[in-house]
């Protein structure tokens, strides 16, 4: 195996634009699983763990980036993303174990694109973009980024430099992360969830933002739903209706892991769950 380490961003592309067939490395997590498993014997590496520009969390003109080497354990800890982001600090203290949690990164969660990733749903409410550098740079909406099973949309030599989060104007009324799996750590999730809700002083819906993953291709938002409960008033009559809303933009499978009648059961609950009055 030939691993390149750069010590720095502009090495970094330099070396990945020489070597496109090389695998970026940030955390390894799932990296070192394929590789036991052989399945990445004689493939070139970018180890990017030495590249100290796409660490840390800064908060700069209404948006919090986040570094695509920013650890998730770093995600928990860090104050402005408690404060700001509370859903993505709980989605990043049920990856994993504690050891995977302080190696794993948020940019290679993202890179991985699997659908049942748990940090997916809690950047789909947040309308997260994905920065990037190389082939001159861009900035993709989460839902642009992720294409498909494992699959993103990252080009030959473009790798992910930051995670960036729009700031809220207003701060949720309510705000959920669930996931759901056969136990609380090292499981990978049957369904998660991750909400935002916003009501009028009238008690109306000003906006709703629920994304599922495990549950679709990629992590999906079920506008659906969010529009059909916008400007209305929260009833049990209103949740039902919501929930029946859901399959319109999730279409579960069956696996090892679960059914799709247990997964559109536990989805469709947690949402009733969310939007039930509360008096």
């Amino acid at each position: 195996m030939t691993v390149l380490r750069p010590r720095g961003a502009a090495q970094a592309l330099r070396m990945y634009a020489r070597r496109p067939d090389a695998i970026p490395l940030a955390g390894g997590t799932d990296f070192m699983v394929a590789w036991n498993a052989g399945e990445r014997d004689g493939r070139a590496v970018l180890d990017l763990s030495a590249v100290r520009e796409w660490r840390g969390i800064r908060r700069t003109a209404g948006v919090l980036s986040i570094g695509a080497l920013a650890t998730h354990a770093e995600l928990g800890d860090d104050h402005l993303v408690r404060r700001h982001f509370p859903v993505l600090a709980r989605a990043a203290a049920a990856v994993g174990s504690a050891q995977i949690q302080n190696r794993g990164t948020l940019g290679g969660n993202v890179a991985n694109a699997s659908p049942a990733a748990d940090t997916l749903p809690a950047l789909a409410v947040y309308d997260a973009r994905i920065a990037t550098a190389g082939g001159g740079g861009r900035r993709l909406q989460l839902s642009d980024f992720l294409i498909g099973v494992k699959k993103n949309a990252l080009l030959p030599g473009e790798l992910i430099t930051a995670v960036e989060l729009p700031l809220l104007p207003r701060r949720p009324d309510r705000q959920l992360f669930r996931k759901v799996g056969p136990r609380a750590a090292m499981a990978i999730s049957k369904t998660v969830a991750a909400g935002l809700l916003w009501l009028d002083r009238g008690g109306a819906v000003r906006e709703l933002r629920f994304a599922l993953g495990a549950m679709a291709p990629t992590v999906a938002r079920l506008k659906a739903a969010e529009e059909f409960v916008r400007g209305r008033k929260l009833t049990p009559a209103l949740a039902e209706e919501a929930c029946r809303l859901l399959d319109q933009d999730v279409a579960p499978i069956d696996d090892p892991r679960s059914t799709a009648a247990y997964r559109l059961a536990v989805s469709r609950n947690l949402l009733r769950e969310f939007l039930a009055p509360r008096f």
